[in-house]
């Protein structure tokens, strides 16, 4: 009755959201290195009318906390140190593109990026760490968006595969796990960010960058992307045998619920989890591309990407090796409700069964039974392994006054989500394992605030930038721990 003997207990973190040095040894700038959250509309870019592109143009009234990070670039093997205390057997972490090649076309890599990453990923296993290894995580080169109009250009395809040959070459027997593309299915959405598209040939509002990227557009970078997830998973497997590529999806959609038994909220639920996540994991992990995606092209013939039989032949034949994805919350799909979607999911009308929700300002519902749920919907459509990589809650929350943080809904947050964990695995989910979002604070990526704080270890940053970057053990600290010495017994035998 207790958790898989091997099961993978940890942390996940990323590049752009904790290690600064957003210039430093050769390093550019990335999509989100432009970007105070990305669930704004305001990118630090704009356009030149002499040159006919866009240009970074950073506003110097905001405060762009990713480009310090949590200093995680120069303090790496402290924080690394906090997490093996824990007992971490794999820690989550990103590649950032931009630092081994820096605007992303370069045909020889830059040797201080992947030398640090061979440092970091050196650590990781001299603590027991298994890395787990991201390698898009919201990170494509600002220069291939602004110069090549990003992932609606198939040229991307090449740099990608020059990219992951090098990192596969430099890091075999160092990284087995791996995932592709980060919350890509987020795309529809978040095309900019997600999806890493941009519009250069002919921007409707040249004011709103994000706002001038075309549905032709973000359906040409669907194909391109699922092209490169197939050649990621083709080329891993020939660097490396044991390599095994998975895919990164935000999950949380799949807990869409209807609001009643109305055939139109079922109906409604259906195509809010199809097009919320099945619409990109299914061709992943199955390696077609569905029926429901290829009615949207039959009625609307002008977002039909260009493909080749090429292109949909890797697709079928090189899907992911194990599906990994993010859970925070559940929804409620009622034809009348307002279905609003951000980083931490979707969300819709209010769910009058959930007694729970995170302290304000966000204030988000607690629904652990969700995650059960997703995971049995995911195994029963997919047939492969699941690795959450990411679940957790975040508060505001500050040091007292005798210099730590009391954090009891953490710990109910983690405990409640876990035991449901357990549940699906007894009915028959193949979990590898479960990595907290953000066990170290670290810059938000919705709102790019310090004062979300996710971590088990506190970080004294601020949103004005301000703070001595102390790290501070909370109390779910060792609550963690606890559960994790025990390969979660601890949790079930107080049930």
């Amino acid at each position: 009755m207790s958790f898989p003997k091997n099961f993978l207990w940890g942390g996940a973190v990323a590049a752009n959201q904790l290690e600064g040095a957003w210039l430093e040894d050769g390093k550019q700038p990335n999509v989100t290195d432009i970007m105070v959250g990305i669930g704004t509309r305001d990118p630090g870019i704009k356009w030149n009318e002499e040159t006919g592109k866009w240009e970074m143009c950073l506003n110097p009234e905001k405060k762009y906390l990713s480009h310090e990070g949590i200093d995680f670039y120069h303090r790496y093997k402290e924080d690394l140190a906090l997490m093996a205390g824990m007992g971490f057997n794999c820690f989550r972490t990103s590649i950032a593109w931009g630092r081994i090649f820096p605007n992303g076309d370069e045909s020889e890599p830059n040797e201080p990026g992947l030398k640090f990453y061979d440092d970091l990923f050196t650590e990781m296993r001299n603590l027991g760490m298994e890395p787990v290894i991201t390698l898009s995580h919201y990170e494509t080169p600002l220069h291939l968006l602004t110069e090549y109009g990003g992932w609606s250009n198939s040229k991307l395809i090449e740099f990608w595969k020059n990219y992951v040959t090098t990192v596969f070459t430099r890091y075999k027997g160092k990284v087995k796990y791996w995932l592709t593309f980060n919350e890509v299915n987020a795309m529809l959405r978040n095309p900019f960010v997600a999806g890493g598209i941009l519009n250069i040939t002919d921007p409707k509002d040249k004011n709103d960058p994000i706002g001038s990227i075309t549905q032709e557009e973000i359906w040409q970078g669907y194909y391109n992307i699922l092209v490169a997830n197939a050649w990621t998973v083709k080329i891993g497997h020939e660097i490396d045998e044991n390599n095994l590529v998975g895919n990164m999806m935000t999950a949380s959609g799949t807990a869409t619920y209807p609001d009643d038994c109305n055939p139109d909220n079922v109906l409604g639920a259906l195509n809010t989890q199809r097009m919320a996540v099945f619409y990109m994991c299914d061709p992943m992990a199955l390696g077609e591309i569905p029926g429901y995606v290829k009615r949207i092209w039959n009625e609307n013939p002008s977002l039909t990407p260009k493909m080749d039989e090429e292109g949909l032949r890797l697709i079928r034949e090189n899907t992911v090796d194990y599906i990994a994805y993010s859970y925070y919350r559940s929804a409620v799909y009622a034809v009348d409700a307002n279905m609003i979607s951000n980083t931490g999911g979707i969300a819709g009308k209010k769910n009058p069964y959930l007694k729970e929700s995170s302290p304000k300002p966000w204030s988000w519902a607690v629904d652990p039974k969700g995650l059960r749920y997703t995971m049995n919907v995911l195994n029963d459509r997919y047939h492969k392994p699941q690795f959450i990589v990411e679940n957790g809650i975040g508060l505001d929350e500050n040091l007292d006054e005798n210099g730590k943080i009391d954090d009891p809904f953490r710990v109910r947050y983690l405990e409640m989500h876990l035991k449901q964990v357990h549940e699906a695995i007894l009915d028959g989910v193949p979990c590898l394992g479960y990595l907290w979002w953000g066990p170290i604070d670290v810059v938000s990526a919705g709102t790019g605030e310090m004062k979300k704080r996710y971590g088990f270890v506190y970080v004294d940053r601020f949103n004005d930038g301000t703070g001595t970057l102390e790290r501070v053990k909370k109390n779910s600290y060792d609550r963690y721990k606890e559960i994790i010495e025990s390969n979660g017994e601890v949790l079930l035998k107080e049930e």
